[in-house]
């Protein structure tokens, strides 16, 4: 059964644990690519260092290039609901969370293809 993962940490450590790390590596640059955003994790990327990465894309592409923010979250389908509720104000903290809800989202593409 999917649970949703708390924390990125957890989220990496539930990919390794089912040996999808990788996966999950290969369907973040598929949907960057398809967004025209090119990001391309090399596979022997850490998972602090994917974190790490992942964060300073985003909050690059939420201060230069919202339009191209937007339609990534939207190729990679992003809950709407879930970006509304996130709090704004600080764009690191924006941007970390952000992070987040796109790896949640991409973990849960690898597992249930993986499963079913």
């Amino acid at each position: 059964m999917y649970i949703t993962p708390l924390n990125t940490d957890l989220l990496f450590e539930e990919a390794q644990k089912e040996s999808l790390y990788l996966k999950l590596i290969e369907q973040i640059n598929k949907d960057f690519n398809l967004a025209n955003e090119g990001i391309d994790f090399p596979m022997s990327i850490s998972p602090e260092e994917m974190k790490i990465q992942l964060h300073e894309k985003i909050y690059r592409m939420i201060q230069y290039k919202f339009a191209e923010y937007l339609n990534l979250l939207y190729i990679i389908d992003v809950s709407e609901d879930q970006i509304k509720k996130l709090d704004g104000s600080d764009l690191v903290v924006l941007a970390e969370e952000v992070a987040f809800l796109i790896l949640k989202r991409e973990w849960q593409k690898v597992w249930f293809r993986n499963k079913y």
